[in-house]
Parts: structure tokens; sequence; C-alpha cells
């Protein structure tokens, strides 16, 4: 009989998520460092408010980084190394099945993902002193990067299993995490500066309006959600499809 997902497989999942620093890394160090590094360029003339606008601007886009790497990154390799070792095949052996299993990763990356949220927020209200947002905006926030990194977890996962390997799957995910960093605008080039053909492709991505947008009715104001919520009907309709084709795949 197969076991279903209890608080002891949460607890082991996070274990195995704790043996991986690089989740831990890319998803709560890196953040938090590349906003202190990059706050350091914005320039002395500009007024305090000016800087605190810039800031917070950082801010926002880094944000996004921590469910890219936890959800997309770490996800995926901890899971196509799994699939590699056999081990998922040996858990459905001892009554762990694939309804065990998969909430139990599922709910142990959300768990991570909350805490380095909950990291990066102290971190940028005590260190950086990014400008205080609406309870709207915040909200908005919150939400929009828990969907996000569902829909990348949903994309590792089906990844994972189409590719069998923790090389090609390693390799990919990496790939689509610096490609989509160029386009939303998290290396330091703006959206707007891309080619006009990236540009179409860049506003077919949620985190390109968090990285642009957000700062503009981040303490007051209204905004226009329609395109956005269209960019994450369009990036779930890629994952759901991802998530047919792996599961064809396995058939």
């Amino acid at each position: 009989m197969m076991k279903k997902c209890s608080l002891s497989m949460v607890l082991y999942e996070l274990r195995n998520i704790n043996g991986n620093l690089m989740p831990h890394f890319f998803g709560i160090v890196f953040p938090n460092l590349m906003c202190l590094l990059i706050a350091q360029t914005v320039g002395s003339e500009m007024t305090e408010e000016m800087r605190r606008e810039a800031v917070t601007s950082i801010m926002l886009t880094m944000t996004l980084v921590i469910p890219m790497a936890i959800m997309l990154i770490g996800y995926g390799a901890l899971y196509a190394l799994e699939i590699e070792k056999g081990i998922p095949l040996r858990m459905r052996l001892y009554g762990f099945g694939e309804k065990c299993e998969v909430p139990a990763k599922i709910a142990a990356h959300f768990i991570l993902m909350t805490a380095a949220l909950l990291i990066f927020g102290g971190f940028q209200a005590v260190v950086m002193k990014v400008q205080k947002p609406s309870a709207f905006a915040l909200i908005c926030l919150v939400v929009s990067l828990y969907l996000i990194g569902g829909i990348f977890l949903v994309i590792a996962h089906a990844l994972a299993n189409i590719l069998k390997k923790f090389s090609l799957t390693f390799g990919v995910v990496m790939c689509l995490y610096f490609c989509m960093m160029i386009l939303t605008g998290m290396m330091g080039m703006r959206t707007e500066q891309l080619p006009m053909a990236l540009q179409k492709v860049a506003r077919a991505l949620p985190m390109t309006y968090v990285s642009n947008d957000f700062i503009d009715f981040w303490q007051s104001g209204s905004y226009n959600f329609m395109p956005f919520v269209q960019s994450f009907i369009f990036m779930g309709a890629i994952a759901g499809i991802l998530l047919f084709l792996s599961g064809i795949r396995d058939g």
C-alpha cells in the first residue's frame, strides 16, 4: 500500500535540500549580495528620495532571483539527480509513490522559498532602507512571487522527467535562468534596450513586469494588470505543455 504525504516526508525532503547548498547560495545569499553591491553604484549626486527609489527598484528586481533559483535550479537539479540515480523507483518499492514524494518536495521547496523571502525582506528593510510599500503593492509582489515559483517548479519537474539526466537538466535550467535574467532586466540592461524581437519575448514573461513596472505603484497609484495576467497565462500554458510531454515520456 502506497503511503500518503506526511510531515516526516516533508522534513526528509528539507534535509535533502540542505544537502545541496546551491539553492541556499543563489536563493538567499546571492540576491542580498547583489542588492548590496549594485546599490553602492547608485550615484551619490541623487537626492535621498531618488536614491531610495533606485534602491527599491533594484530590490524588486532581485526578489525574482529567489523563486528562479530555488524552484527552477534547485528543484530541477535535485529531482534530476534523484531520477538519474533511480531513487524515485526505490522509494516506490518501499511504498512512497509520487502522490507522497512529489507533494513533500513541493512543500519543502516552498518552505525554503518562504524562509528566503523573509530573510531577504528583513535585510532590505534594515540594511537597504527601501521605500515602504503600500499594502496592495506588497500583496501583489508576494502573490506574484509564489505564482512564479509554482510555475518554475512545474517546469523544472517536467524537464527533469523529460531529460532524465542531471547534467542535461542542470544545463537547460541554468541556460533558462540566465536567458530570463537578461530578458527581464535583471542583468543591468532594461527590457526597452533589447532588440524588438527580444522585447516581445520578454513581455511574455511575468518577471519583466515585476522588474520594470512594479516600482511605478510601489507606494501608490494604479496599474494595468492585463498584460501581466496574460504573461502568467502564457507561462502557465508552457509549464502545462511541458508537464503533459513529461507524462507521455514516462508512459
